[in-house]
């Protein structure tokens, strides 16, 4: 920049001179002085502040898309394509996720027909629950995790934590999930063909309270997309490969995770950019 050039120089040479000879307006230059930056890099300024507490209050995990729609819902009438070159010029960019797990084709279940079908879109709540199991890794040995999760919304239903990956894992997460919500008509609970979900317990407890199970076809991962989606998530986001020095540790963080980020802020692409709990409010 000519006025930038000047003003390095200025010790050295008259600025009259070298106005004329850049061919800029001495006026311009002084002007220039008294307020360097221009009003839309004053306002990148600004807007990036904006940028980095977005993206921090989202853990890190925050890509432009979510944080654009952080800084519209706060008020701001940027355009995204400013909000993606600000974050990009300084190398703000959310986690990478995991490469997906190949498809295979898998054989039917002999416990439980597959009553979802990859059809993952329900149109109202407590119809269709998907549940499933990961680990997690702490110096004191593997913490399990099972979740529940209402396709309408996304949102974690009920979830549970032990050392152990027993029947009472899964059995204590869909517990939460009828408790808290309550439903009052048939829901059908979609799960992978592991022994924990094809106990007689887990049996009798679907009978007792309305619910219908379902089965993904067996090594079949993307038969239970929305749950696998769901551990994505969670591992790239917050866990990122660490090993927790003590289960507890593992255990409050992922509660944090679930019921303070998750469910109530984490904005969710399949939901138009909203969190669970703000979509559900929106479909009363």
């Amino acid at each position: 920049m000519k006025y930038r050039f000047i003003n390095d120089h200025r010790h050295e040479y008259k600025v009259a001179t070298m106005c004329r000879v850049l061919k800029v307006a001495r006026a311009g230059f002084y002007a220039w002085l008294h307020q360097p930056n221009s009003n839309r890099a004053i306002q990148d300024e600004r807007l990036l502040g904006l940028i980095r507490d977005s993206y921090a209050a989202s853990g890190g995990v925050y890509g432009s898309p979510r944080v654009f729609a952080d800084l519209r819902e706060a008020g701001e009438t940027c355009g995204k394509h400013r909000v993606e070159r600000i974050m990009r010029s300084h190398k703000i960019q959310a986690v990478r996720g995991y490469k997906s797990p190949k498809s295979v084709k898998g054989r039917p279940s002999i416990l439980a027909p597959n009553r979802v079908n990859r059809e993952f879109t329900v149109d109202a709540p407590d119809r269709v629950w998907v549940t499933d199991i990961t680990y997690i890794r702490t110096w004191q040995g593997w913490l399990y995790l099972a979740v529940v999760l209402d396709l309408h919304s996304r949102a974690v239903v009920g979830w549970s934590m032990k050392p152990t990956i027993a029947k009472e894992l899964v059995l204590d997460a869909l517990m939460m999930a009828v408790w808290r919500r309550k439903p009052n008509q048939e829901v059908i609970v979609h799960s992978d063909q592991g022994s924990q979900y094809g106990s007689d317990d887990w049996k009798r407890f679907c009978d007792a309270n309305q619910l219908l199970p379902s089965m993904s076809r067996r090594g079949n991962c993307w038969d239970n997309a929305v749950a696998e989606s769901f551990f994505s998530s969670l591992k790239k986001e917050r866990i990122r490969k660490r090993i927790y020095k003590t289960r507890d540790l593992a255990r409050a963080d992922v509660f944090d995770y679930i019921e303070a980020f998750y469910n109530r802020t984490r904005r969710h692409s399949h939901l138009g950019g909203v969190s669970p709990e703000a979509f559900e409010r929106a479909s009363i």
